[in-house]
């Protein structure tokens, strides 16, 4: 083969790389908008009003016979959610690595929380139940949906190029999160002139993020391609004649054996428990800041969408500029400064005044400068940690804290609500999040976990 023959073909390879990459941003431009007007803008404040307008005299409702204060029902429905996601990860993402079919898994995963998401424009009236159930159904999908599409990171971009490429993906996903809020802040504040009650602006806003996110999954799935794995061989034949038993294995029994595996890499099990503690503190303030803001703070929703805006704005360049501070100082260097700053950030809004949006829009500013970042480089550096032909498997378990292994976290928050009426002291009770991820983080051997997984080792890590 001549040496022309070989650039051409290295060339179309990369050519063809970069137009993967391109489809691969689409999904973060689609899915983003669930988190930042759903999850983070509307739902929680609204939720809860309809919670409220369901309780009893004493403040709660009763789901399944269960006394629950309306205060703390959306933190416990995103609880729950998370535990069904847990159930359903690991099987999906066993079933992804054997068979090497992401994108239909993906596509299905992606409509069904798309589905579910456009269905909250019947969230109305005392429907509490409603609301809670298209929650759990709609955050567990869409956590089942990143598990796929994070996984394919290592497939698309090689060890030097992770980094950037993850960073842009976030990026994207705060631009299209800007754009939709700024759509949403018009509709809201204006609904008399559009000729809508206020409730009613709420749900189209919830809804169009469902239609946006189905809508706009299209570009990745035409984009992306399914690649055979090494893991499909093993599957099919098995040397005493067998299958396995994890096409049929529970989730719990299918996560077992995950972890199982990861025992082998005790320095990428070291990572995923830091992330895991750390990652559960960032998701749960982004869950549960609108509602300290609307209940404890006695903030307008207009200013609420206002700081989310500037949290979404600032993202966008948080993320880029987190990936070019990684490339002096290393992923792992970079994160620990984020969470430094994470801490500070709970510290300062634990003393926020009653009333004060100019503080609440300064906290909004730490926030977006440091969340896309933090987020974007812990998925990039956690990449260089898996085991080749392991990618879905193991972003199954990354995935039970990215936007939702928040079990413990929302339910530190609702727990601690619920015995102190406090949010104030449910929000400061999150620093511990930071604290102990932080001291966990600085202790793993970043390059010596690369080399033990069997991955090439970047340049600066």
């Amino acid at each position: 083969m001549d040496i022309d023959t070989v650039r051409t073909a290295a060339s179309d390879e990369a050519a063809e790389r970069r137009r993967e990459q391109r489809g691969w941003y689409f999904y973060d431009w689609a899915c983003s908008v669930y988190s930042t007007s759903v999850l983070t803008v509307f739902l929680g404040p609204y939720l809860t009003s309809v919670a409220k307008r369901a309780a009893d005299a004493d403040g709660y409702v009763h789901p399944l016979g269960i006394p629950v204060r309306a205060g703390s029902f959306f933190a416990y429905s995103v609880s729950l959610s998370v535990i069904v996601a847990v159930l359903v990860m690991p099987l999906v993402g066993a079933a992804a690595d054997r068979t090497g079919r992401k994108k239909p898994l993906l596509g299905a995963a992606a409509y069904v929380g798309a589905a579910a998401t456009t269905a909250m424009f019947f969230l109305g009236g005392d429907r509490y139940l409603l609301g809670g159930v298209l929650l759990i159904v709609a955050n567990a999908a869409q956590s089942v949906a990143m598990m796929l599409y994070n996984s394919y990171l290592p497939q698309i971009a090689p060890p030097e190029e992770r980094d950037a490429v993850s960073s842009r993906g976030w990026a994207f996903g705060y631009a299209a999160g800007s754009l939709v809020l700024v759509v949403n802040l018009v509709l809201y504040l204006a609904h008399d002139s559009f000729g809508v009650s206020e409730s009613t602006a709420v749900r189209i806003c919830l809804a169009s993020a469902g239609l946006w996110w189905g809508g706009f999954t299209l570009v990745p799935l035409l984009r992306l391609r399914d690649r055979p794995t090494a893991a499909a061989g093993k599957a099919a034949a098995r040397p005493d004649g067998t299958e396995g038993t994890a096409r049929t294995a529970p989730g719990l029994r299918q996560l077992a054996a995950t972890v199982r595996d990861m025992r082998r890499h005790p320095l990428t099990l070291a990572f995923l428990l830091a992330y895991l503690i750390y990652n559960d503190g960032i998701q749960t303030v982004i869950s549960q800041a609108s509602v300290y803001g609307s209940e404890e703070l006695g903030l307008s929703q207009s200013t609420l969408i206002g700081a989310v805006l500037l949290v979404q704005v600032l993202a966008v360049a948080g993320a880029l500029g987190m990936g070019r501070l990684a490339r002096t100082y290393g992923a792992q260097r970079t994160i620990l400064g984020s969470l430094v700053a994470w801490t500070l950030t709970l510290g300062a809004g634990y003393f926020l005044p009653a009333g004060a949006p100019v503080g609440f829009f300064l906290l909004a500013a730490a926030i977006g400068l440091v969340l896309g970042g933090s987020q974007a480089l812990s998925r990039s550096l956690f990449s260089h940690l898996v085991p080749p032909g392991k990618e879905a498997e193991y972003f199954s378990a990354y995935e039970m804290s990215d936007r939702g292994m928040s079990w413990l976290g929302p339910l530190l928050f609702g727990v601690t609500y619920q015995l102190t009426g406090s949010y104030r002291d449910a929000i400061i009770s999150l620093v511990v999040f930071f604290v102990v991820g932080f001291l966990l983080l600085v202790r793993v051997p970043v390059g010596q976990a690369i080399r033990d997984a069997g991955n090439p080792l970047p340049e600066r890590i």
